[in-house]
């Protein structure tokens, strides 16, 4: 009797063999969570410069440019300092960027494979309503970054001297408490969240779909990086002009120390803190730090959006946004 040898090929596991349903929302969360992350690695040097041009008054120096500060972080902490908080910025990826991308992009496709394309003003409402979500859960991840990336400028005597994201939630909980201290600002950073995430990715989705009606002979494909990155650019702009007042105030006021004991704290709420700053500086403080803000969106929107496309479409064989 003769032994008859089989082969069984080996089959790898594909994101559409999955248990996850790569159509399902937290599916589409991980994949947008682990997008932004891999974008964060190029682009948190500049949220740092961002946070530090919009603190500089509050910490007592003076006030740069992008060059001047990103030459003040790196003489002051070397090119280390360009990365501080990115800890911080990881854990936001999966507190907020998991649900203002992956809310809108579940939303955006189930409106789809109902049978309709929506309209601009959907994709805002989709957009508002993930954002303000995503932000909400991640108020604690925004604080954290905007303290540990706005530490090194303080005087020796006022830095916190955070160790890491753990060290820096645990203290700010223990001294500050929840809702002054994880939350701090929570009203506010819902609202930027609520006006980027609304005006990018709805632009993005409608800049997309204009490039394919309009241009198709050059882009060729709604997942090509040729249509992505140019989508990106008019989605940047418009998402960083409508978010900067709200983030601007936002990094103000989290960054606020805690009052000496028997002071009032420096501002009695976001409102006041806006109110202080359009009285010293004028309207146009409310744009401050707005080139390395846009220097850093538009890299990271072309990144965050790109990975997100890709994983998506290994995933379902749609892309995402």
């Amino acid at each position: 009797m003769s032994a008859v040898a089989t082969t069984v090929p080996l089959v790898l596991p594909t994101f559409s063999t999955m248990p996850l349903d790569g159509e399902s929302l937290p599916a589409r969360m991980v994949m947008s969570a682990i997008a932004g992350c891999g974008a964060a690695c190029f682009c948190h040097p500049f949220d740092v410069l961002r946070v530090q041009m919009q603190t500089a008054a509050q910490s007592g120096g003076a006030t740069l440019g992008i060059a001047g500060t990103a030459g003040a972080v790196i003489k002051r902490d070397g090119m280390r300092g360009l990365y501080n908080g990115l800890s911080a910025a990881f854990l936001r990826q999966w507190m907020y960027g998991s649900g203002r991308m992956g809310i809108y992009s579940f939303l955006l496709n189930r409106k789809k494979r109902e049978g309709g394309a929506p309209n601009f003003g959907e994709k805002i409402v989709y957009g508002m309503f993930s954002g303000g979500i995503g932000a909400f859960v991640g108020t604690p991840s925004e604080v954290g970054l905007v303290r540990m990336s706005a530490d090194s400028q303080m005087p020796a005597d006022q830095r916190r001297n955070y160790k890491n994201i753990v060290d820096c939630l645990s203290r700010i909980t223990q001294q500050e408490g929840v809702a002054g201290g994880l939350y701090k600002g929570s009203s506010i950073t819902v609202a930027r969240a609520m006006a980027l995430a609304s005006t990018q990715l709805a632009t993005y989705s409608s800049s997309k779909e204009y490039l394919l009606e309009h241009h198709r002979d050059i882009f060729v494909s709604e997942s090509s990086i040729a249509t992505m990155a140019v989508a990106s650019v008019p989605a940047s702009l418009v998402a960083n002009a409508a978010s900067m007042p709200f983030d601007v105030v936002k990094s103000i006021y989290q960054n606020m120390p805690k009052p000496a004991e028997g002071r009032p704290p420096l501002y009695s709420g976001v409102p006041d803190c806006a109110r202080q700053l359009l009285a010293q500086e004028g309207p146009l403080a409310l744009w401050k730090g707005f080139t390395p803000a846009f220097v850093k969106l538009m890299p990271y929107t072309i990144l965050s959006f790109l990975f997100l496309e890709k994983l998506t479409i290994m995933a379902t064989g749609k892309a995402a946004l």
